[in-house]
């Protein structure tokens, strides 16, 4: 494992102190990295670990935060560190105590804020990571290009390898190919996106503000993640009114909603099978119908 002692005095030394008595307490709630509360006299962090050859992961991690702090909208732990050692890959955060979630008007003030930080391509600078799953950021001038190649033909494939069932194979390929008809009266800027916004990766800190962590970021279209935090959690009609004073929400977006979903709904089950294969199947024909 990681010489905590060692990692507790280089962090010290970037604050000018003593690191003194060091600590490596567990976390519990990870399931994909393991996660520890690093004590010192020179402060308190918030590390992850996994195996040495996905330090990239933890790259891609530290990009995606730190564009969401540049664009100054949304509170996200600030990355201390990111490195490899005896074996293994880890991140260095900044520990935020978390609170309740957080108040709707103000989340959706945030994201909003957050959703308004935009640049002319859809993509992003970096791959990462969807869970455990490689994303591919890639970036096009083309949303359904992006959206089709990128995301649903990924996973698809992804699934083909994974044994998965031809039916959603055949239909999950026939929507790809009809993908610009949700598209055809809308064109999406390209917004900074979280990317993983579902009710586990966001809170609020000890003042009330919103905080979000463990991004997969890149631009695109707004309702991707607000589509995600219906899929995982809801955060309710008031924040939706109180998100669309600030930012229009297109009346095609409960249409473009599953569509959006349904890529999550694939990584899960190219990740963990079970019933998010059917849930997958009954998405793609739901939207296939509404194409008749």
């Amino acid at each position: 494992m990681i010489d905590w002692s060692t990692l507790a005095h280089d962090l010290a030394a970037q604050a000018g102190k003593n690191p003194g008595t060091v600590r490596a307490i567990p976390l519990a709630g990870g399931n994909i990295n393991r996660a520890f509360r690093l004590e010192s006299s020179a402060g308190c962090y918030f590390v992850k670990v996994n195996s040495a050859d996905l330090e990239s992961m933890f790259v891609a991690e530290r990009r995606g935060l730190e564009a969401i702090r540049d664009c100054a909208a949304i509170r996200v732990p600030r990355v201390y560190q990111t490195g490899c050692a005896a074996g293994f890959a880890y991140i260095v955060l900044e520990y935020i105590e978390l609170a309740a979630v957080p108040a709707a008007d103000r989340l959706a003030q945030a994201l909003a804020a957050m959703h308004a930080c935009r640049q002319p391509r859809y993509g992003f600078d970096i791959d990462n990571t969807i869970g455990s799953t490689p994303q591919v950021n890639r970036c096009s001038d083309d949303w359904v290009e992006f959206w089709r190649e990128r995301r649903l033909e990924y996973q698809l494939a992804l699934a083909q390898q994974n044994g998965l069932p031809t039916q959603l194979l055949d239909s999950g390929r026939r929507l790809a190919q009809e993908l610009g008809r949700f598209f055809e009266s809308y064109r999406p800027q390209a917004s900074l996106l979280h990317g993983d916004l579902w009710s586990g990766n966001y809170a609020a800190d000890s003042r009330g503000d919103p905080v979000v962590y463990d991004p997969a970021c890149y631009y695109g279209d707004h309702e991707a993640d607000l589509a995600m935090m219906e899929l995982f959690g809801n955060p309710g009609a008031r924040f939706f009114a109180s998100y669309r004073e600030r930012f229009p929400i297109d009346a095609g977006y409960p249409r473009r909603r599953d569509l959006y979903n349904l890529y999550h709904l694939l990584n899960h089950a190219n990740l963990f099978g079970g019933g998010y294969i059917a849930q997958s199947q009954r998405i793609i024909d739901q939207l296939l119908a509404q194409l008749r």
